[in-house]
């Protein structure tokens, strides 16, 4: 009785259900921004609310972090520029709709998605947060490792019909996560001696350039054809299509709790990675992914959502932040008085549930906000494109600078968006230069700390690798997804579909 009572303190006090509606709209809308960020509304909001009652910063903190995981996903679907990196795989499929006329449709279809995918986080959470984080305790550098290894290969799944391509994308972005100074022993890399480098590339000007600014400069040959008419006449999706993609959206949900329960990964990893699960799992998907297939928008929005869930788990029960934002949320855990870890279940089980009953109830906002102001929205895609495209230019100019207000992330944002613009002509993705730009600090990380656990040795980081149960399952999974993209996979299930198609033919 105890814990439904804390569960649903948060709905039945106005000032609480005002600070959580609040925090989630404008979450919504600083996340559909690029170059704004959660974590920077959210660092900025303990300054304001650390001489607030715990509850009340929390409900404000936990209604923006839920709105703007989501919020990333608007501009992504509507200009193919994420507001987040959690929204690059939404673009993929969720752009193309757009471009067909069906931004209303593909925005009310993520947002439901996304509210299923947030509620299963939710309770696995309520349900099952000290048995996951036992298990991503259990995680050692090494395998932090091979994580990020396999996110860097599952570019393969965005990367069209070439493997190649993807690989090299990826590893492009891999080398420029590597410029700046080095973790460990802060040397210069890849700087030339240039103070503006030794921060590193920031990612969202990176983002911005190769989304935003590459595909205004793509479709500029186009300005003479019409905008496309969008439709939204009906915004909430059909009962049968909630039910024909609910088990996809469980599958991906489930990716998504438990990669954002692992310490330092977040919604964009789980995205990746259920983007190409549902690309491995549909067989004849009604339009092929990267052109508009539901399932792709379907996959990523229900998993990043789920990992905001999955990044409360570590942290509430044992002081490890799962993500930047629950980072910082532990730090305002601790201006309060409160110490985030296995005893906080002990000490103060009234916060675990009011913070489960809190994300449900920004969850819920979270469809309410979402299913509204889509008709407002999907203007921007219909306006000319001499009109949008300037627009475009000038949201990428004003995102770059306003991440550290400087105009040295501007002249990235402007070069890497020509260098898309070429990427694009030649048939290479964009998405795996940015995803190894991420993730690549990941790996750099762990694989220094898992050199220095074997004093250097390589034969014994293999060893490890090959005799630890985890590592090896998680070392089998990279060879199954390289395999899985050879061309002589690929010819023997083609061979193999035409076989099974011929026979339902003559059947």
């Amino acid at each position: 009785m105890d814990a439904l009572t804390y569960l649903f303190s948060t709905w039945v006090q106005p000032e609480l259900l005002a600070l959580t509606a609040i925090g989630t709209f404008a979450g919504i809308y600083i996340g559909a921004i690029p170059g704004l960020s959660v974590t920077m509304a959210v660092s900025i909001l303990i300054s304001f609310t650390f001489s607030w009652d715990v509850n009340h910063a929390l409900a404000l903190m936990n209604g923006i972090f839920m709105g703007g995981v989501y919020g990333g996903s608007r501009t992504a679907i509507l200009l193919n520029i994420p507001g987040a990196p959690a929204a690059i795989a939404t673009a993929l499929d969720g752009y193309p709709m757009a471009k067909k006329g069906e931004a209303g449709s593909a925005i009310g279809l993520s947002t439901v998605m996304s509210f299923i995918g947030g509620f299963v986080g939710i309770v696995v959470l309520a349900i099952a947060a000290p048995a996951i984080s036992e298990f991503a305790i259990k995680f050692q550098p090494r395998d932090y490792m091979l994580i990020a290894m396999m996110g860097i290969l599952l570019v393969s799944a965005l990367s069209g019909e070439s493997l190649a391509k993807g690989i090299f994308a990826g590893a492009l972005g891999m080398l420029l996560g590597t410029v700046g100074l080095d973790p460990m022993t802060a040397e210069q890399r890849f700087t030339f001696d240039s103070v503006s480098l030794m921060n590193g590339i920031s990612p969202i000007a990176l983002m911005i350039g190769m989304f935003g600014v590459s595909e205004a400069l793509l479709q500029l040959h186009h300005l003479k054809t019409e905008a496309v008419k969008q439709k939204i006449d009906r915004i909430i999706p059909m009962w049968s299509d909630v039910k024909k993609y609910l088990p996809l959206s469980m599958q991906t949900s489930a990716i998504g709790v438990i990669i954002g329960a692992l310490p330092g990964t977040g919604g964009d990893i789980a995205a990746l990675m259920a983007y190409d699960h549902a690309k491995r799992v549909t067989k004849n998907p009604e339009v092929p992914f990267g052109e508009g297939a539901k399932e792709g928008l379907i996959a990523p929005e229900s998993a990043n959502n789920a990992a905001v869930g999955g990044a409360y788990i570590p942290m509430l029960t044992l002081g490890i932040p799962g993500d930047a934002v629950t980072a910082i949320i532990i730090g305002a855990l601790f201006i309060h008085g409160l110490n985030p870890g296995p005893l906080l279940l002990i000490e103060k089980p009234d916060m675990f549930w009011f913070t489960v009953g809190n994300l449900t109830l920004a969850n819920f906002f979270m469809l309410i906000f979402g299913l509204t102001g889509i008709r407002l929205f999907t203007k921007i895609v219909e306006c000319p494109k001499a009109l949008l495209f300037p627009l475009i230019l000038l949201l990428s100019v004003v995102g770059s600078y306003s991440i550290n207000n400087s105009i040295s992330d501007v002249w990235w944002m402007l070069g890497f968006g020509i260098f898309g613009y070429f990427m694009k002509l030649y048939g290479y993705q964009v998405g795996p230069v940015i995803l190894g730009v991420i993730l690549s600090r990941l790996m750099d990380d762990n694989w220094r700390r898992s050199i220095i656990s074997e004093q250097g040795s390589v034969s014994g980081l293999v060893h490890g690798i090959v005799t630890s149960p985890l590592s090896l399952v998680l070392l089998l999974m990279i060879i199954f997804i390289v395999g899985t993209q050879t061309p002589w996979w690929k010819a023997a299930f083609d061979k193999k579909d035409s076989a099974a198609k011929a026979v339902q033919k003559e059947g």
